[in-house]
Order: structure tokens, then sequence, then C-alpha cells
């Protein structure tokens, strides 16, 4: 058996503590510290001051009455809650300041009251961008998710209170949460809020409860659309359910109708009579129902993507009628029956798993992205598209304001103090503290002033020997083709296959059909975005080497077909982040975008976490397989006179990539700084960075880059 270590002295605490909170400067004392430390275990002496220590890193104000004040408490509070009310003091320093914050170490009856809250309760700041990823997966319209008073949906936004605390543990409620948001999804996905809330009820004497017994029956039928759709986290529901300690309720008599996977709101509706007056069953991740919320939020959207499909319908048919001009010539009446009867959308349905395609004129046209967005948001809400919604809209029928969103003044957001409208709001690791620094960081997204617009030619010029080399070998990825196995029908035998077949058959198995194998192009679906460096660090030649680099990947890869962006960042402290559009996804390679790199100047410094973590967001936005974002950097993360410039910068970078990393990203990073072996593999791992010396090389690592992560 181990033996416990021996309690630090008095004199080895007191010299421990003075130079701890330098008191010669600080000229706090110490010694009413060490009298309620030194008759303590060692293991609640190293505790105390473990956490001492962090909070030193927020206030030494904060962290010398903690030691003081939980000494006090030490036989009413678990270490679990402690750490809470540490952390929690920390959050309200960072939000508030020093007075609220040394308020919340005094009370500690106050934050007693409220400790399993604070211990194991899940607070919306940390499942937010987690959630977001996972409802990005799910299908139907997509969603937002924000911080509301209680738990429900306007059908377009998810709304989680600020601290979920239902549950013992945290990780139980976690995983509410996550319910909580695969129902309010299954709301919007499987038509809950087509009922006409005002009419349906109106005619019951008591509305209200006509409505709950409404409420409870849905439910009924989304479970039962979640266990086929979503059968894991079903499974989980069903164990949080069990946890639940509210008072339980029977549910209803079985309802076959809503078993059934046809089963609508209508049959909902119908069923309600046989439930009145019955106790309703209530589920711990049923959400709360706000009819007046969704029409109001339904009403303007209907309306609203209505006028945007007919709009965009428009564009289609001018593009349409752009690539496909007429064999013959129209006569006069012929043109005049075409502008009386403008052309009409009519919409397939595809094989399930396959989408829906549009038909003009009997030639069917795959829809953009947009476009199938719209489409199925409408869907939703309607339960099909109108045909009155797939007629194109005629020049000038509608005002643009009417569905184009109002761009803000981007100076605007400098009015407020850090929680500006129209800015970006992100959280940040302290490692000392090792937890997050909540809505931290503010970010802006501007626009790049573009540059010499003749500066593209002269890369061009300069480098055409290196663009022809380097088109070739990206054309050559587009062409690659891969071996695929176990197919019922190829080009050539699938030994493998063959032999387990044979095995099975012999075994008096069913003997597999599979036992092909053909060489298949491969559909690339790729993202990848490009986060450039613009500190003031990049002045001069390396500048010159981001700038050249970029237009050479962007003649490239305008060859390879892959989808990609281009943002820069710099900033000065953490409420002046920002982020320089240069080329979005949806972009053309075209002369604005252009003149935009040849825009690209150094600016102020380097807080990498910040960007990383907005840039994230925009890459998770884009449909694709496989998403790369490649960092092009001179040096570590640092800021103005900030703690930024120490580990701390690199331990927010760290983790920052590792969120990344956690949705399913590649991070990459390419650096001309040769310190960077001294950083650079504890923030992207040993294989994911690589230092350059020479611009001429940058394209050739990114080529390598891509040949990897996609054979």
């Amino acid at each position: 058996m181990k033996a416990s270590l021996q309690p630090y002295s008095h004199e080895t605490l007191l010299e421990r503590l003075e130079e701890l909170y330098e008191v010669e400067f600080t000229w706090l004392k110490v010694e009413p510290l060490v009298a309620v430390l030194v008759n303590l275990d060692r293991d609640t002496q190293d505790f105390i001051l473990g956490w001492a220590m962090r909070l030193l890193t927020t206030n030494v104000y904060i962290s010398h009455e903690f030691i003081i004040r939980v000494v006090e408490a030490l036989d009413r509070l678990e270490r679990r809650v402690i750490e809470a009310w540490a952390v929690h003091a920390a959050d309200i320093f960072d939000q508030q300041g020093l007075r609220p914050a040394l308020m919340v170490i005094q009370q500690v009856d106050s934050f007693l009251e409220n400790a399993h809250a604070h211990a194991e309760g899940i607070t919306f700041a940390e499942v937010e961008s987690i959630l977001s990823t996972f409802v990005c997966g799910l299908s139907g319209r997509r969603l937002k998710l924000a911080q509301g008073d209680s738990v429900y949906t306007d059908s377009e936004t998810l709304y989680l209170p600020n601290i979920t605390a239902q549950l013992i543990k945290s990780k139980d409620n976690f995983l509410l949460c996550k319910a909580q948001v695969a129902f309010m999804w299954a709301q919007t996905r499987f038509g809950s809020f087509r009922v006409d809330f005002a009419r349906a009820f109106a005619a019951y004497p008591d509305p209200a409860q006509a409505l709950a017994a409404f409420h409870a029956l849905d439910t009924l039928r989304l479970e039962a659309y979640m266990e086929r759709e979503l059968p894991g986290l079903w499974r989980d529901m069903q164990r949080l359910e069990a946890l639940d300690e509210a008072e339980k309720r029977e549910d209803f008599c079985a309802f076959p109708r809503l078993q059934s996977p046809d089963a609508t709101v209508n049959d909902v509706l119908e069923l309600i009579p046989q439930v009145l007056g019955l106790p309703l069953p209530q589920r711990i991740y049923q959400p709360r129902l706000d009819p007046q919320a969704v029409t109001a939020c339904m009403l303007a959207r209907m309306e609203r993507e209505k006028i945007l499909l007919r709009v965009k319908l428009a564009e289609l048919v001018k593009e349409h009628q752009e690539e496909t001009p007429p064999d013959l010539p129209l006569s006069g009446e012929e043109e005049e029956k075409k502008a009386v009867e403008p052309p009409e959308f009519e919409l397939w349905e595809m094989q399930e798993g396959q989408g829906m395609e549009l038909v003009l004129d009997d030639k069917p046209i795959a829809p953009p992205e947009d476009v199938k967005q719209l489409l199925t948001s409408i869907m939703l809400d309607w339960g099909d598209v109108p045909p009155e919604f797939l007629v194109p809209a005629g020049e000038g029928e509608y005002d643009p304001s009417l569905y184009q969103k109002e761009e803000k003044d981007i100076e605007d957001v400098w009015k407020g103090i850090y929680h500006e409208e129209g800015a970006f709001l992100y959280r940040e690791w302290d490692f000392a503290r090792q937890h997050y620094r909540k809505n931290w960081c503010v970010v802006r997204e501007l626009e790049l002033s573009p540059g010499d617009p003749v500066f593209v030619d002269k890369v061009l010029d300069k480098y055409q020997g290196m663009i022809k080399h380097l088109r070739r070998t990206f054309e050559a990825m587009r062409d690659e083709n891969r071996l695929l196995k176990r197919q019922s029908q190829g080009d050539d035998v699938d030994i493998d296959a063959l032999v387990e077949a044979l095995a099975d058959s012999r075994d008096g198995r069913e003997m597999s059909d599979k036992l092909f194998q053909h060489m298949h192009r491969a559909d690339r679906s790729m993202a990848v975005m490009f986060m450039v460096d613009m500190s003031g660090s990049t002045k001069g030649w390396i500048n010159e080497a981001e700038r050249e680099a970029l237009v050479m990947l962007c003649e490239v890869l305008e060859k390879l077909g892959d989808q990609y962006a281009i943002y820069g960042f710099s900033g000065i402290g953490r409420k002046r982040c920002e982020i320089y559009r240069i080329k979005r996804f949806d972009d053309p390679y075209n002369a604005a975008t252009k003149a935009r790199i040849a825009g690209i100047i150094p600016k102020d410094y380097t807080r990498l976490g910040v960007a990383i973590r907005h840039l994230t967001e925009k890459l998770n936005a884009v449909e694709a397989k496989t998403r790369l974002l490649i960092t092009l950097s001179d040096g570590k993360p640092e800021d103005y006179f900030d703690i930024y410039n120490t580990q701390y910068g690199i331990e927010d970078t760290r983790q920052a990539l590792f969120e990344a990393r956690r949705t399913g990203i590649h991070p990459f990073c390419i650096t001309i700084d040769q310190r960077g072996k001294d950083y650079l593999p504890h923030m992207y791992g040993h294989a994911n960075w690589v230092e350059i010396d020479d611009v001429k090389k940058l394209p050739l690592k990114v080529a390598d880059i891509y040949r990897r992560l996609t054979t």
C-alpha cells in the first residue's frame, strides 16, 4: 500500500504562497491562508493549492479569497462541487468583472442552492458546437441552435436553456440535450407543424386541453419515426426515460395508426377526442409546444420562400435558354405566346435517397444546392410543392427587399462594448483553468479591398512552367480510378469474394452473388478552406509568397473541380478578431477574386484559435465527404501585449484544432517559421504540418496533402 505524503509544513506553505502571490508587489497577507491550510492532509492541500493556481491566472484577489472560503466549506462541499464553484467564479469574472466574481466566492451558501446544476449541469455553450454539427447531419431543413428560456422550436431555430441539469450525471444531461434537439428536429421533419393551430382546437370546450392532448399523441407518432430513423439514439432516449425521477404517468393505450410509417399529423388530430380527460404522458426529452412562435415563423418563411423559389426558377430559365438556344427562330406569334405563357417547371421526386429533379420543356434540370434546400423546406411546410410555386417570377415582379437578406454595415457593430450585434462570439480555451472562457472573442467578417489587378498576370507569367506541371498533376488526380470489390457485376472476378462464397456454399449457407470487381472513376467530394495569416509579421517576401502561392493554387484547383474558399485572418486583442473574405465557396474565380488575392496585405496579430473556430463552422456548412482546413502562416499564435503570446495561445489553438477534427475536418499547417518544430507538432500532430522556405514548394505540398487524404 502506497504511504501517504506528509502535509506541507508552516514554513513550506508560507514560502510557496508568498511566491505565488508576489506579496512584495500585491501586499496581500498570506499568513491567514497558511493558518487554514497547515492542519489539512497533503491531498487536500494539493487540491486547494492547485485550484488557487488556476484561479490566479484569472485574478489574484479571487484566488486569495478562494483559499479562505473553500477551507470554511470543505465539510459541506464535494470536490466536484468545489471545482464547479471555482469555474463559475472565473466565468463571472470574464462576463461581469471582479466584484460579482468575489461575491460568488464569498456567498458559498447561495452557490450550494444550485450546486448540482453547476457541478453536473450542461451549459448551452458546452453543447452548442457539438449539437450544431449533429443537426447538420440530419435530413430536412437547415436548423439553428440558440439559447432560450426553455426547450422549444419555432420550426427554424431549436432553443435550449442556459443550463440542463435534470439528471444526476453530466453525461446524461448532455445526452438529454441531444435527445431534445433530435425530437425538435423530428417535429420539423415529420410535419408536426402542418396544422392551423388557431382553427384546429377552437371547437373544443377547452382548447388548451386539446392542444396538450395533440402534443402527447404527436409525441407517440414522432417516437415511432425516431425509432426507425435513429435507432441508436432511440435506445439512449429509452434509458433517459428510465433515469427520470419525475412522477410517471401511464401511456395511452396503443394507437397502431400512429406507429405506421405513413402516419401524419392528421391522424393525430382525429384521435384527440379519444384521449381528452385522460392523464397525459410526459417524456423527459419532450419540448414545450409554442403554437404562436411556430405560426409567426412559418407564415413569414412560407411567403418568403415562395418568392425566393420563383426568383431562383426565373434565373434557371434564363441559364437554360442561354445554354440551349432554339434550333429555329420563333415567329412573332410564337414569341408573343411565349411572353404571355411563361414556362412552368415540373418537380419529379427521384428514388429514395436520390433527391429531386426539376423538368423544364421536357428536359430534366438538376437543381443547384440552394434550390434543393428551398424545395426541401417548402415540402416540409406544405407536404408538397404547390404548382403556383413552380412558376418562374416575371421581370420585376417582386421587390428584392422581400427575399434578400439586409446586409449590416460592419462599422455599426462598434457602437456597443463587445457584445455587438453583427459580430460573432466564440469561446476560448484557458489551459490553466482547464475550461473555456465563454463568449470571449469577438469576430467580424470584413470584405478585403482589391489590390493591383495586374498582379495575377505577373504571377502566371513568372511561374508558367510550374503551373503547367501542377495542372497535369491535378488533372491526373481528378481522373484517378479506384477498385470496387464485392460487386454483383464487373470487369473481373473478385477472388476473395469467390473463396468466401464457396465456403458459405459448402457450409449450407446461401452463396452471395457479389463476386466481381471493377474499376470505378472516383466521384470527388472535397471542400478545402485556405486560412491565410495576414499578421504584420508577414510583411515583405512572406506576404508575396502567400499571394503567389494562392494564385497558383486557384489556377490548378479550377482544373480539379473541388470546392475551395480563401479567408484571411488578423486582429488586435480578443475584442477585435477579424476575418477577411477573399473567396467564398460559391464565388467564381474571376477578376474580383483575383483582385482580392492581390489585396492581401499584412495587418495586425495572429489570434489563431478563434479564426480556426469561425472557419470550421463555415467549412462544416459545405456538403462534402472530405473537408480540409489548410493554414498558411509564418509563426506561432500571438496577440497584442496579451497572455495569448504564451503557452495559453498554443493550447487554445490545439484545442480549436481538436474541435475541428471532432467534426470530421482534416487540419494541416504550412509554415515558413523555421522554429515551427518547437510548437507545431504539439498543435497539429507530427504528420499534419510542414515547413517550407520557397514559394514554389507550397502548391506541390498541397497536392501531396490532397493525394494522401483522398486515396
